[in-house]
């Protein structure tokens, strides 16, 4: 009966619009998610860029506790002189359904004063998760995106060696374990909060499946459906969930400011009421021309040069632009465009228009 219902939302499937947007595009399944690990190690084979074991007493310690382990010992303040070690930090991701025995990419972070890591090979590190267990060991050749060089008093450097990558650097020790079934049901949760959004999912998964209608929308985020006992089956059922086509709600309107970059995005839903908007620029101009001022041919003054200074201010007339009530982001940006604003003038324009009530959006400066 089953095998019978994928079949006909295999068919439903096959006649959806190429624009559609995917449920996994907009949605993630609850409990499947990846784990951060962590861990410290030390990266040796530097060409004299390492730890400056003065500055970085740790590299030093922890040189001398991985020498005591493997059965070297040194005489108590022996006072070693490391160029080529550099202590690290080791950052990974543990994607889910991860088994025993496959690998992963690793970051490899100085945490010292090392100058570069680039030639480096990282030592067996253990990573751990937030609970304190090993679930990976990482060990290998790093490879560094950056190079520099120095040579009589002078350098440059291209991009950044204090950090590298070693991918398939780690090997997965321990699962864990992924719980995305409770009681016979899954919940699909939005990316971003949206009630509009949440029942339209829910629609199109039980147009999917007429004769079961396994979907329900708990709230603005979360979509519970029933899924197949059968594992093989189950699978095959989210597979087909992933793929079905929905039209996500736009969202609220929303303008984001860079003032930094001075980048502005708008949504298109964007609207404003009827409002008017002059804009002028005033130009400030300070010109100094330097002038030598002698003394008297028999005076005991000295030549000294001073400055002469003009300044002018110009203001730059604009007209006054009006917008219609309703007017859509078009509008906004043709008439905006109109005054001749740049994007440092837009930010001040739009802030104007929100605290004016006329601007129908949520405004976020970053």
């Amino acid at each position: 009966m089953f095998k019978k219902l994928l079949f006909i939302g295999l068919v439903l499937f096959c006649s959806r619009p190429a624009w559609a947007t995917r449920i996994m595009d907009i949605a993630s399944l609850s409990g499947v998610r990846s784990n951060q690990l962590i861990g410290y190690s030390l990266v040796v084979g530097l060409d004299g860029t390492g730890d400056q074991t003065t500055q970085t007493p740790f590299t030093v310690q922890s040189l001398l506790n991985m020498m005591g382990k493997l059965g070297v010992s040194l005489p108590a303040g022996t006072n070693m002189q490391l160029k080529n070690v550099a202590a690290v930090m080791v950052t990974a991701n543990l994607p889910a359904f991860a088994q025993p025995g496959q690998r992963i990419d690793v970051t490899v972070s100085s945490i010292g004063n090392a100058s570069s890591l680039v030639g480096g090979t990282l030592l067996m590190t253990p990573l751990k998760g937030a609970d304190g267990q090993i679930y990976a060991m990482a060990q290998g050749n790093m490879v560094v995106a950056g190079i520099g060089a120095k040579s009589g008093g002078s350098s440059t450097v291209v991009n950044h060696l204090a950090a590298g990558r070693i991918p398939n650097g780690a090997t997965v020790e321990k699962t864990v374990p992924t719980e995305f079934v409770k009681n016979g049901f899954i919940q699909i949760e939005l990316n971003e909060d949206s009630f509009i959004t949440a029942n339209r999912v829910s629609d199109a998964i039980n147009a999917f499946y007429p004769l079961t209608q396994p979907a329900q929308a708990i709230n603005g985020r979360v979509i519970e459906v029933r899924a197949p006992v059968n594992p093989e089956q189950r699978v095959n059922f989210l597979a087909q969930i992933d793929n079905i086509p929905v039209d996500p709600d736009e969202g609220p309107a929303r303008i984001v400011l860079d003032a930094r970059t001075g980048s502005i995005v708008m949504t298109r839903s964007v609207s404003i009421d009827k409002c008017a908007i002059a804009h002028g620029n005033l130009t400030v101009t300070i010109k100094s021309t330097p002038a030598v001022s002698q003394p008297n041919p028999f005076g005991r003054g000295q030549t000294v040069v001073v400055q002469q200074s003009q300044i002018s201010i110009k203001q730059q007339k604009r007209k006054l632009i009006t917008l219609k009530s309703g007017a859509e982001l078009d509008d906004v940006v043709r008439a905006l465009n109109a005054l001749g604003a740049t994007p440092q003038d837009l930010l001040a324009i739009l802030q104007a228009m929100k605290a004016a009530g006329a601007l129908h959006a949520e405004l976020e400066v970053i």
